[in-house]
């Protein structure tokens, strides 16, 4: 760990809308250089990188688009959707000259790795960024939950949850022009406020791990390290 940084090792959690930019589905090839970009600048400052992406941009086991679809199923096609963008990030870095492996819950290794831990930790140490794909392989839980999980595998010292705002607020910013930012809540304090950070399963996981969770907006430029640097940028929920 260098002097600039507060952290050693992240799990950054994207969901896959935030690969979408401004188009209605799928992945937009400059916002995800935008995003690469950030973690490039993390990784140059000596932080190990995990990554845990979405699938939301593709396909949602529990969207609209499952319809009366069987949930296992919409579930496992979601989990295909995060491996194709777990592959899209993976080409990206490895456009800007950063070493990525993926590894994937699911096998496939035609094109991913299995999921296997100590090789995961092997290439954080190495400085290769680790996206982990297709969630927790199990259908009934969000990747949101992956992440929680790969983040307390990994021992990572803290999850970065990437938003389309950049924190967590006392109401909805783009409805209530006078709602605040927190800069620091508890666990405990959002669970009372109801403040909905993530879902309950992944929550309950990183205040039981002591795996604190930094909420912030990947679309400013520069917040990934302002965040890991231990600068005023998103909102700390701690234990």
């Amino acid at each position: 760990m260098t002097q600039q940084t507060k952290y050693k090792r992240v799990l950054l959690k994207l969901s896959g809308e935030a690969l979408m930019g401004k188009d209605a589905f799928g992945i937009n090839r400059d916002t995800i250089m935008q995003i690469v970009g950030q973690v490039k600048e993390i990784v140059d400052l000596g932080v190990q990188v995990g990554v845990v992406v979405g699938g939301g941009n593709i396909f949602r086991g529990v969207s609209a688009q499952a319809g009366s679809m069987d949930r296992a199923t919409a579930d496992y096609m979601g989990m295909m959707a995060t491996v194709m963008n777990a592959l899209a990030l993976k080409d990206a870095f490895e456009s800007l000259g950063l070493k990525a492996r993926v590894q994937s819950a699911l096998s496939m290794q035609q094109i991913a790795e299995t999921y296997a831990r100590p090789k995961a930790i092997q290439y954080l140490e190495e400085g290769k960024v680790v996206i982990f794909a297709a969630g927790t392989g199990n259908p009934f839980f969000t990747t949101d939950t992956a992440a929680a999980l790969r983040g307390a595998e990994m021992n990572c010292d803290v999850m970065l949850k990437a938003t389309n705002v950049d924190g967590m607020y006392t109401a909805d910013p783009k409805k209530d022009p006078s709602a605040t930012r927190y800069e620091t809540i508890t666990f405990d304090e959002a669970i009372e406020k109801n403040l909905k950070v993530m879902d309950a399963t992944a929550f309950t996981l990183c205040r039981e791990r002591k795996l604190n969770i930094v909420v912030f907006g990947i679309a400013k430029e520069g917040a990934l390290k302002r965040v890991v640097s231990g600068e005023d940028e998103g909102t700390l929920v701690h234990c």
